[in-house]
């Protein structure tokens, strides 16, 4: 397959993707905001918004540049009996669900130091880790499918997966945050 590498190729390919995220991005910020009220009245929960939705970003961005470098290695396999792309698949999850637990007793300790924590400390681990428990599953998923996509549309992922893991990831971290927070608060 001939790939063409040069800043128009790279624009035709890209500049379709980024204006959708941007219509994407803009229901992301709609979505968080008409949970203001409850960000306001739990500040341990506003500090999580920044932390998880970033997170979740940087797990798919991670997996994403790992699947890339496979596929222009020629070593990408899209099989779930693949060990490559299993062990990754778990890399990325086990994490997760390490780190976002980390993440919420932060966010807890940020907001009773600077007088906001309302919320208890156990209940704020209880968010951020099924929050990240649920995105890492899904940074995973979007992750997959959009390195999938590239490949079948014979573009760089290098050019397009990033920006879709990081912006979808953007959207899921505020749907899945809130999701978390009306099944625990």
């Amino acid at each position: 397959m001939h790939r063409e590498w040069t800043v128009a190729a790279i624009t035709r390919a890209t500049l379709p993707v980024l204006l959708a995220l941007t219509v994407v991005e803009v229901g992301s910020g709609l979505v968080l905001g008409s949970f203001e009220a409850t960000l306001l009245r739990y500040p341990s929960l506003l500090v999580l918004v920044p932390v998880t939705i970033g997170t979740a970003g940087n797990l798919g961005s991670i997996l994403a540049s790992r699947l890339s470098t496979a596929f222009h290695l020629g070593t990408l396999s899209f099989d779930p009996a693949d060990d490559d792309l299993a062990g990754n698949v778990v890399a990325t999850v086990t994490l997760a669900v390490t780190l976002f637990p980390v993440v919420g007793a932060g966010a807890w300790l940020l907001a009773a130091v600077t007088g906001g924590a309302i919320l208890s400390p156990g209940t704020v681990v209880a968010v951020a880790a099924v929050s990240g428990a649920a995105l890492a599953v899904l940074a995973v998923a979007v992750t997959l499918a959009a390195t999938y996509a590239a490949y079948r549309f014979e573009l760089d992922p290098d050019d397009v997966v990033i920006p879709v893991v990081t912006n979808v990831c953007d959207v899921l971290g505020v749907l899945v945050l809130f999701g978390a927070v009306q099944l625990l608060v």
